[in-house]
């Protein structure tokens, strides 16, 4: 099975263009349940055995994992993992495993994603200058897109979306179109308009007007995975926590905002949320600062009850 396995590795690394820590951390999903189906069955696995293994086992497994005290956030990426696995094994072994897609993936608590660092995505800079030093216009992209995130707290795929045109004439604002198709506009903060500019100088293609302003090495328009891509070499290059993501610079964005004392309304239609609940969720990274604001200045705070 060992042979199995580094071919899988192999196939994630050359044809799914996975980057290396994204293999190690199937390889280790995939490891742990061959382990746990030696223990299961009381033999040896080989390939032509793995189609054998029904519901029963898959449930178990996860039980198993549950007992180990994984997190159901990592649960459920091994079970991705594993689903993966057995597609490969379809293609490369014709070995075939119905029961597997019947398997639910444990339920994820929702939660907000934890603010960035400011000084953390001013290291990005110099980070991608040196990771891009021998393509300059793609250093001037990647950075453009991290300021234009953060800066203007857009979604991956608004920032995508957007077309020269929206940037031409160096507009005080962007029009965007968000979720449900709808519109808000976001104010551009200079430094935003300085990093697109450059990189528009910079670009090699796609100067047409209506055409996308983010662009792959190729000329093609720019996707959500390479976006997400971009932000996960920095954070391995600078060796930073995996919350750090494209939708964190984002966040980040929201949260130094309402720290600055902007108010939720406004929060919501720069953030585009159509919800005030949705956008109420970053008020709590900043309880602590409210509380100590509360005890130091309402008149209230050190009034104690006489009875």
């Amino acid at each position: 099975m060992q042979e199995v396995v580094a071919k899988f590795v192999e196939y994630l690394l050359q044809t799914k263009n996975y980057s290396a820590y994204t293999a190690t951390a199937y390889e280790s999903d995939i490891k742990d349940f061959l382990f746990f189906y030696e223990n299961f069955t009381g033999n040896g696995v080989f390939v032509k055995d793995l189609s054998r293994a029904d519901t029963i086992c898959f449930r178990s497994w996860l039980a198993d994992r549950q007992r180990r005290s994984l997190s159901a956030k990592s649960t459920a990426r091994a079970l991705s993992s594993l689903r993966t696995f057995y597609k490969f094994l379809a293609k490369q072994y014709d070995i075939k495993n119905d029961a597997i897609g019947v398997i639910s993936s444990p339920k994820v608590p929702r939660k907000l994603s934890k603010a960035i660092e400011v000084s953390d995505v001013e290291h990005m800079k110099s980070a991608i200058k040196e990771i891009d030093d021998k393509e300059p216009w793609i250093a001037a992209r990647d950075w453009a897109l991290v300021l234009l995130i953060f800066g203007c707290g857009l979604r991956i795929s608004e920032a995508l979306s957007l077309k020269n045109s929206d940037v031409r004439g160096n507009p005080d604002s962007l029009r965007i179109l968000g979720k449900g198709k709808k519109e808000r506009i976001v104010p551009m903060l200079p430094a935003v308009l300085d990093a697109i500019e450059k990189y528009v100088r910079l670009r090699p293609f796609g100067t047409g007007v209506e055409e996308p302003l983010f662009r792959s090495v190729r000329g093609l328009p720019m996707s959500s995975r390479m976006a997400e891509k971009v932000v996960e070499k920095l954070r391995h290059y600078l060796q930073l926590p995996d919350y750090v993501t494209p939708h964190a610079l984002r966040h980040t964005f929201a949260t130094a905002l309402l720290a600055g004392g902007a108010d939720l309304r406004s929060l919501q239609e720069l953030l585009g949320h159509s919800s005030l609940s949705t956008t109420q969720l970053y008020t709590k990274v900043n309880m602590n600062e409210v509380m100590k604001a509360y005890e130091s200045a309402h008149p209230l705070a050190h009034i104690k009850d006489e009875d």
